[in-house]
């Protein structure tokens, strides 16, 4: 799935919230990237509850309009006593948004697509508007400085995060003792098979999810300032073409790391795209070796020179970590939930146990983004575990929430806890991986 990114600046968000009076908006499609076009604007966002639309012009215009209703592409007319149009002026920081409501709530919008009569987007799929203050009564210039041609157009679900809980889902400590004694579990932790020194955890998930940045978190929080080792970014295709294996030398008081990170190319939905299931599979066999450059259309082949063709137990993965934004739950389309179940069913026919990291809580969340400790407070984050552990398969308990380090230059404590604790879970799976075992023999005393 290729990463959309808003254009909303951070103060224009707060000032579209604070105008729909909810918490946050998920973005569902952006004429730039989707196209221009009425069908797939309906793709998008149909059956999606309360949307919003904001329309981009050079004259520095920020408007649209917002209903509660869903869109349906029915090409009727949708009573809605609670739909109007907005404008702000980025240049204005101190005005009050304009805020029009319908004269006549019997015909709020034309569901033929983003059509609210008086303002009707993608007009004739094209980057443009048309405008005419009918029935919503404005003032051209207040409302698009009478600019009509588009240099965006976007598409949001407006959500709200719905508070806090009375007590938290999850108890963390959140103290110095508490990171201390993490690190104190991770670093005497050891496989109970004399073969292998270091647990090999394979990371996976859609593009833009979070993969690169959780080994460069980890390995941040082991180094003691924050590392950008691996290539991350929001390209719209992967920006992991190889497969990495990346060791994380002891820091922090840690004199062993008992774990190897590998990472992956992203998960996308087309054909010839991202990770090919065969790839993955010789991944979880120990067949690829690090450094091999993926070809979507190709699965690795036993004559590359990437290719182990005699792996042993060390050489296989231990554990699969499926790295899923939190903020994109809702968004996973079916052909994305499809291919996680292809990778879930390979995974357990070779019993290699699975579980999600659950990243970006800070972003979908603005209660967590204000304090960090309340990741297991939040009723939306909560909400969107139990999502996640229906559409992929999962129990809960092995859906962890993590934030990763991204624009910070120092380690925070309070997410080196939460990066830590989603380590430990992770080396409790793969000791599942181990006790299964049919090789007594093996184990170490």
């Amino acid at each position: 799935m290729s990463t959309i990114t808003s254009s909303l600046t951070k103060w224009q968000r707060k000032k579209l919230c604070s105008l729909l009076s909810h918490d946050r908006l998920s973005l569902l499609f952006k004429a730039s990237v989707h196209g221009y076009n009425v069908n797939i604007f309906h793709q998008k966002c149909n059956k999606q509850g309360p949307t919003v639309i904001v329309a981009y012009n050079k004259s520095g215009y920020v408007f649209g309009a917002f209903t509660c209703k869903d869109y349906g592409q029915t090409a009727q007319n949708v009573v809605d006593d609670k739909a109007f149009l907005f404008s702000f002026n980025d240049k204005e920081v101190k005005e009050d948004p304009l805020c029009v409501f319908s004269g006549n709530p019997q015909y709020a919008f034309t569901d033929s697509g983003p059509n609210f009569g008086s303002l009707v987007f993608l007009y004739n799929n094209t980057a443009t508007v048309n405008s005419n203050p009918a029935i919503y009564k404005f003032d051209p210039h207040k409302m698009h400085g009478n600019d009509l041609q588009l240099t965006e157009c976007e598409v949001y679900r407006v959500e709200d995060c719905g508070g806090l809980l009375e007590k938290p889902w999850r108890n963390v400590q959140w103290n110095s003792e508490r990171r201390k004694a993490l690190l104190s579990i991770i670093s005497g932790w050891k496989p109970s098979v004399s073969s292998v020194k270091q647990a090999r955890i394979l990371l996976v998930g859609p593009v833009g999810a979070g993969k690169s940045s959780f080994f460069n978190s980890i390995n941040s929080v082991f180094k003691g300032y924050v590392s950008t080792q691996a290539n991350t970014g929001t390209a719209g295709t992967s920006l992991t073409t190889q497969f990495r294996t990346y060791h994380i030398k002891p820091g922090s008081g840690v004199s062993h790391v008992p774990f190897t990170l590998c990472d992956s190319m992203g998960l996308e939905e087309g054909l010839n795209s991202g990770l090919d299931v065969d790839d993955f599979a010789s991944i979880l066999k120990g067949h690829i070796q690090d450094r091999y450059q993926f070809n979507p259309s190709m699965p690795i082949q036993p004559d590359s020179p990437h290719f182990h063709k005699s792996p042993g137990l060390k050489n296989k993965i231990h554990c699969v970590a499926y790295v899923i934004d939190s903020s994109k739950v809702k968004l996973l389309s079916d052909k994305m939930n499809d291919k996680f179940a292809v990778f879930r069913k390979k995974t357990n026919q070779m019993g290699i146990p699975q579980l999600v990291l659950l990243s970006k809580v800070d972003e979908a969340c603005p209660l967590v983004a204000e304090d960090l400790k309340n990741v297991y407070q939040s009723h939306y984050i909560n909400k969107m575990v139990q999502e996640v552990s229906a559409q992929i398969g999962v129990s809960m308990s092995a859906v962890i929430p993590v934030k990763n380090y991204c624009q910070e230059l120092e380690i925070d404590p309070q997410t080196d806890i939460l990066l830590l604790n989603a380590v430990v879970q992770i080396l409790r799976a793969a000791e599942g991986f181990f006790d299964d075992l049919y090789n007594p023999e093996e184990r170490s005393e």
